[in-house]
């Protein structure tokens, strides 16, 4: 995780619309540069609670992820949760890897953690900002859906990768 700096801050203005809110890092940039993941604080200035952790950033990223949505993808995910017993099992541990991330910059006081982890799939955006702020091998559906961006970029190259 890299500090934010002012010109990461106009980055995500552009790329938000507005100005973030709880960042306290970068997680990872993609390939434009961009600080596509941030990492946030449990709760915003104001005190509301905020359990995103990492937070996807980069709108060419979020809106090849939002076409994975639109295509039933976290359906499928969650249905494979239901009948493999390995998944299900790693993607518990990813859950509770968050909770621990979370953890380390304040305690929310509660074990939901995001994107709808331990037990189903809600939010794509959520899986593939934990694996690319995190590195493979921890979130094994967000890992599965970085591989498929570049089915998502219409002819176009992923600005994500994975070593």
């Amino acid at each position: 995780m890299t500090a934010l700096d002012a010109a990461d801050r106009d980055l995500l203005i552009r790329e938000l619309g507005r100005p973030p809110r709880g960042v306290v890092g970068v997680a990872y940039r993609c390939d434009h540069g961009v600080p596509a993941v941030v990492r946030t604080a449990p709760r915003l200035e104001d005190g509301t609670p905020f359990p995103t952790t990492y937070y996807l950033c980069c709108s060419v990223l979020a809106a090849a992820v939002s076409r994975m949505e639109s295509e039933g993808l976290m359906r499928e995910m969650t249905e494979r949760l239901e009948h493999d017993e390995d998944l299900a099992r790693a993607y518990r541990a990813a859950h509770e890897a968050y909770l621990a991330d979370r953890l380390e910059l304040g305690d929310l006081g509660t074990r939901v953690s995001a994107g709808g982890m331990p037990d189903r799939v809600k939010c794509l955006h959520v899986l593939v900002a934990h694996s690319l702020g995190v590195g493979r091998g921890v979130n094994p559906l967000g890992d599965e859906a970085v591989d498929r961006l570049d089915e998502y970029f219409r002819g176009a190259k992923s600005c994500a990768r994975l070593a």
